[in-house]
Order: C-alpha cells, then structure tokens, then sequence
C-alpha cells in the first residue's frame, strides 16, 4: 500500500504566528502542544476547564481504548500504523500504557459492518500480512479468541495480532507530563466562555474578522495571534457545528472479576462486532469493559448562540441554537444496560448476570463520515479547529499534533487536508425516523462503522428509568 499520509508537503509552509493559544486539554490539545513545543519559538498557551489534566469529564479518561491500523478508509490505515509504531517502540507504551494482544474484528451474518470489515481486512492485510489472518467462519473466529466462548453470534471476521488497547488515562497523563517536561508551554485553567473576535477595518469585514483569543466563565481575557478549538464534544457551544459536528453518548459499563478471571482474560484479544457495535476489550485491574460504538445518544440543549464568535460573521442579533453537547456524571440508560447484557451472553456468558459496578457515557464529537475537522475557520483570521474525533481519535495521539501543526501551516498532505477540511456547507442531513424529535442538521456518522437506533436522546432513554435531569451535576 502507498503511504501517503507520512511526511509533509514540500516547502516550509506558512510561520507559525508569535503567540498561540490551544483551547482544551485532550488528546488533540495535547498532542498539538506537545508538537508546537518541538517546532516553535514563540509563546504557547493552553488553556483547560478542569484543574487536573486528564480532565475526569473528559473521552479519553478510561481504562482502556482500542489501538488499530484496522479501518476501511486506507490514510487512516496508514496513519495509525504510524502511531502504533509509537506505541509498540517508544515510552508511549511503556509502563503498561500499551498491550499488544490483537484485535478480531467480526460481523454477524449479512448485517451492518460486512463491508466495513472487508475492507479493513484488505488495508490491514497490505500494511502488516504476517500479522492479519482472515476469520471465514464461527468457528475460526472462536479459535482466534478461546477465552469468548461458543456464543458469539457472528459470521466471521479477521484477527489482526498488530492491534491492541492503551491505557487511556494513563497515556493522556503521560502525554501532559511530556508537554511539562519540554519548558514551553503555560497551563492555565478555567472555563471558555467564548471566542472574541473584531471587525478586521477591510471591506471585507463583513464576511470575515479575527479572532483575538477568549473569554473565561470568570470574564478573564486571553489573547493570542492563534486560537486551536481542541474542545472535543463541547466545540458546538464555541462555534456552530451544526450539520458538521455533535457530541453523541456512548454506552460503556463495568463488571468486577476475579484475580484467576484477570489472568485467564489479560491475553485474549479485543473483539468489536460492527454489526451491533458491541466490543470487549481484554480488563484490568479486575474490571472488564463492555462498551457499544453505536449511533449514539443525542443531548439536545439550547445555547447562546456563538454568532460572534466563529459561526455566522452576518448575525447580529442575540439569538440561541440547538445543539447536542456532554452530560456530566450520568449512568448509562437502561437500553445501554441491556445491550451490554446481551454482548455478555454472547461474548463472555459465564459473566452475563455480574452486576455493574460502574457505567459512563462517552461523548464522542461525530462528523458526517467520521473524518476528522482539522483545518483554519473559512470565515474567521486567526482560529484554528481542531476536534471531530469521532470515537476514533485517542489511538493516535503520539502523532496526531505534528499533523495539526502541518495543516496550520498549509503543509498537509493533500490526502488528509481533504478528509480533515471544513465542510463548505453542512450535508443535507437523513430523514429522522418518524418518533424522533431530532433537527434537520442531527449528524449521524455514516463511515460504515456504527449501527443500532438513530435518534435517541439521551434524557428520553434515562427519564424511562427514572432519572431525572436535576439530579446532573453540570
């Protein structure tokens, strides 16, 4: 397979600007400053809502995240080679932040995610064929992965022994004590409230203006040459993503396990079934994660809307927009819960009835097609995003930055400044099925990956289990 996502495009690009400010403190934000620190002499700044870096409310604060070359889109195949590359050879996964233990990934008859998983198949199987062995049938895949037993209700699949699980918390941990350790960059904390920008005094001002940094919850002004959203799910409070990009709510949940289960399970690889979107990832510390990439819960809520900050240079007026963003602290609904019961009797039946001792929603930030948006703002001088992880971004967090920092510049390769840039208008939006009360701009990420229910908010899905939104702690 050609590589053409590695390196950069020819010619120095565009000078960094003097002062740049990263707004958010995740793997994009950190990944972004851990790179400027290495190629830029001006002054750094990045700014995070929470004291603590990884921030708790945060995705990537979790036991686990799956590490994969395995995708149906061949640059993302590509890139992620590189960042395993990190992970496997570098301190990025020492000290247990990376186990390499494989991953099968199945579909189940002729349902959702065949194609997808074909065409994973082939990619994987150019960049590393001694490692990936096709699965054609139950039996194999049950073979590949002993320790899941005969209920796993699939098809057939590949194993890819190249793939594994980081450490998500702990690799965010590790990647903000690497930014500390190169001198270069000021943390500060608090909570943005939102963009500032200003007339640019050219007649086209009208249709575009700078932006000049932000303003905190408590009315502190940072300025900066350069403002990077890396704000994740809660982007859409900042600039209007509508169409474009939204936070939706993933299910995950826990069960305790025994120190004799650990070590029967520690080894087995990781299985994702595309077909429902249930996946296992191997446990630890005597917890076992069973999670759902799926459509998703929505999180309808109204917002000021961000007209000067990064949206819509014409509106004037005070006006306020809906848009999905995080719910903190919430359980997962009880359609969750089911569903990670009946991945249990497929998967791993000898636990399907242990309690839960924990579950989370994970808000991912969907595009579309599941691509990221990395790329100037076309109406706003000066802002930069850099978000739209869509369930997809944590793997590559060892390389991730020094692509953000080429595509500031203008030193993409033309492969990925396609797939990253900013949607010129926002796709004509699927028809909501018939109960549901979403809006036309609802993004449900089509990249062959997701299945299960579009549409579910995730209020409805609690409120029928009794929760009640007065008992969130925004």
């Amino acid at each position: 397979m050609k590589d053409s996502t590695q390196g950069t495009s020819p010619g120095p690009g565009t000078p960094l600007p003097d002062s740049i400010l990263i707004v958010g403190g995740g793997v994009f934000g950190l990944s972004t400053a851990l790179a400027l620190a290495a190629r830029h002499s001006g002054k750094i700044t990045l700014v995070e809502s929470s004291p603590t870096i990884p921030n708790p409310h945060g995705s990537s604060i979790d036991t686990s995240r799956i590490v994969r070359a395995d995708y149906a889109k061949a640059a993302y195949a590509t890139l992620a080679e590189s960042a395993l590359e990190k992970w496997r050879n570098t301190d990025w996964g020492r000290e247990g932040r990376y186990t390499q233990s494989g991953l099968v990934l199945v579909s189940s008859g002729d349902q959702f995610g065949k194609d997808y998983v074909r065409e994973s198949y082939e990619n994987v199987k150019a960049i590393n064929p001694d490692a990936v062995e096709a699965l054609p049938t139950r039996r194999d895949v049950e073979r590949a992965a002993p320790g899941y037993g005969s209920g796993l209700h699939v098809s057939g699949g590949y194993v890819n022994w190249g793939s594994g699980w980081a450490d998500a918390e702990a690799s965010v941990a590790f990647a903000r004590k690497k930014v500390e350790e190169t001198g270069r960059v000021n943390f500060r904390t608090g909570d943005v409230k939102r963009v500032i920008s200003e007339d640019t005094g050219s007649a086209a001002a009208a249709a575009r203006r700078k932006v000049t940094g932000v303003e905190l919850a408590d009315n502190t002004i940072i300025t900066a040459d350069l403002v990077i959203l890396a704000t994740g799910a809660w982007t859409g409070r900042l600039v209007d993503l509508r169409g474009r990009a939204e936070a939706t709510g993933q299910a995950l949940a826990y069960i305790r396990i025994s120190d004799e289960e650990q070590a029967k399970l520690a080894n087995m690889p990781t299985v994702l079934n595309l077909s429902t979107g249930m996946f296992i990832i191997p446990p630890r510390n005597n917890l076992l994660k069973i999670a759902r990439h799926a459509y998703g819960y929505r999180n309808p809520q109204r917002v000021p809307s961000p007209a000067d900050s990064g949206s819509n240079p014409t509106q004037t007026r005070e006006t306020t927009i809906e848009v999905s963003l995080p719910e903190k602290d919430v359980p997962i609904p009880q359609e969750g819960e089911d569903a990670c019961r009946v991945a249990l009797k497929e998967m791993l039946p000898a636990f399907a009835d242990r309690p839960f001792v924990k579950t989370r929603v994970c808000w991912y930030t969907d595009t579309p097609k599941g691509d990221f948006i990395i790329t100037h703002h076309p109406q706003y001088n000066g802002l930069f995003l850099a978000t739209g992880g869509s369930g997809h971004g944590f793997k590559f967090l060892p390389v991730l930055g020094d692509k953000v920092v080429d595509a500031i510049q203008g030193r993409l390769v033309p492969e990925l400044q396609k797939l990253w840039a900013w949607p010129e208008s926002p796709p004509a939006a699927a028809p909501p099925p018939p109960s549901s009360s979403s809006p036309d701009t609802v993004v449900w990420t089509e990249d062959g990956s997701r299945s299960g229910p579009k549409g579910m908010i995730l209020m409805d899905e609690l409120a029928k289990g009794g929760w009640k939104r007065s008992s969130s702690k925004l």
